[in-house]
């Protein structure tokens, strides 16, 4: 059956939390997959004011949805943007920084120890031979630092993952996206997509496909990756000549930033597994439902999986499924937009873009 299995793992990881602002759910599913491929995120208090929340839906291997699981959230807060208050470069800059951290000897070993049993233990056993010494006096464990070894020249990870992550700041929401991974906002009922699906044939995605020396076959990216964005993939990374944001896939994300308003109920955050089987506003409807009669965040989760989940291998309901979702404790007043920025709401599929970032207020 190839990439399926003969029965579908319909065994759940589910998790539920809160703060003074909000409520979550989320849970993950294997589903027909012969691997589970997806990653995530919860941190409804990753500072005094600040929660993050992020979904990471791998191909070609788990390892980059579990490095970004682990590591894009302590980088944006690593950041001088982020103390600057400018979450949206910060989460921009994490982004780009996981290709780059993925890399070299320190790169591989990590990876390593997130993979498979093999590769666990020989990462384990090249960390106690190659890392940096805590006796050496320029050696901090945040740093990064480079790292001898027999991977040195480790050029990065060819597989790769989506990365969809929700950043709530007071009554602001940060949405960055690179993939086909999904933010959807609910406003008074109403659908509204706060990432895009960077799919190849997208025109933006491929004018820059092209110009890099690429090529779409069969909705393609060089008739391989069905994405045009992603974390990792360092096979279609390697122009010299282009900066990373110009390669034929690139890790840069949209990026949305959303003035909440009282009518806003709940985000959903999800994998494509999700949006293969159930449109936005479906999804939203769904959850609507849901929430009549189930106040656990991710037994609704779990409950929209039941329903994507298809009853044999092969077709839409067959991937990992990934989802969490965030429902608002209390209505927020809408506040004029950081720094002065002017803002405007345009209906999905008609927003406006500047230097690849979006301001959007979605009062009205």
């Amino acid at each position: 059956m190839g990439t399926y299995l003969s029965t579908p793992k319909t065994e759940k990881s589910s998790e539920d939390g809160e703060n003074d602002n909000l409520i979550y759910g989320l849970s993950s599913m294997q589903g027909w997959r012969a691997t589970m491929e997806d990653a995530h995120a919860a941190y409804p208090d990753l500072d005094a004011s600040t929660s993050f929340f992020g979904v990471y839906d791998g191909h070609g291997g788990k390892v980059v949805a579990k490095f970004c699981a682990k590591y894009l959230h302590q980088q944006v807060l690593k950041s001088e943007e982020y103390a600057a208050g400018d979450i949206g470069t910060s989460v921009q800059k994490a982004f780009f920084r996981m290709d780059e951290m993925m890399r070299g000897q320190r790169g591989w070993r990590e990876l390593s120890v997130l993979g498979d049993k093999i590769n666990k233990f020989t990462g384990m056993i090249e960390g106690l031979i190659w890392s940096p010494k805590s006796s050496d006096s320029n050696y901090q464990v945040d740093d990064w630092a480079f790292e001898e070894g027999p991977h040195s020249d480790f050029a990065g990870p060819t597989s790769g993952c989506t990365a969809c992550v929700g950043i709530i700041r007071n009554n602001q929401l940060i949405v960055a996206n690179a993939g086909d991974s999904r933010c959807v906002i609910s406003r008074k009922g109403q659908a509204y997509n706060l990432s895009r699906d960077h799919k190849p044939d997208l025109e933006i995605e491929k004018e820059r496909i092209l110009k890099a020396g690429g090529f779409i076959h069969a909705g393609r990216v060089n008739g391989s990756l069905n994405l045009a964005r992603a974390i990792g993939d360092t096979e279609f990374k390697q122009n010299k000549f282009l900066p990373a944001e110009k390669q034929i896939v690139t890790a840069n994300p949209d990026i949305n930033t959303v003035e909440l308003c009282e009518g806003d109920e709940f985000i959903v955050l999800a994998c494509d597994g999700i949006w293969d089987c159930m449109s936005s506003q479906q999804l939203v409807d769904f959850v609507h439902e849901q929430l009549r009669s189930e106040t656990k965040l991710s037994a609704v989760c779990e409950r929209v999986f039941d329903r994507c989940l298809a009853p044999s291998a092969g077709g839409e309901g067959c991937d990992n499924m990934t989802m969490i979702l965030v429902q608002f404790k209390k209505p927020t007043q809408s506040s004029a937009p950081a720094d002065g920025q002017s803002s405007s709401y345009k209906p999905v599929g008609h927003r406006s873009k500047t230097r690849g970032k979006q301001s959007l207020v979605v009062c009205w």
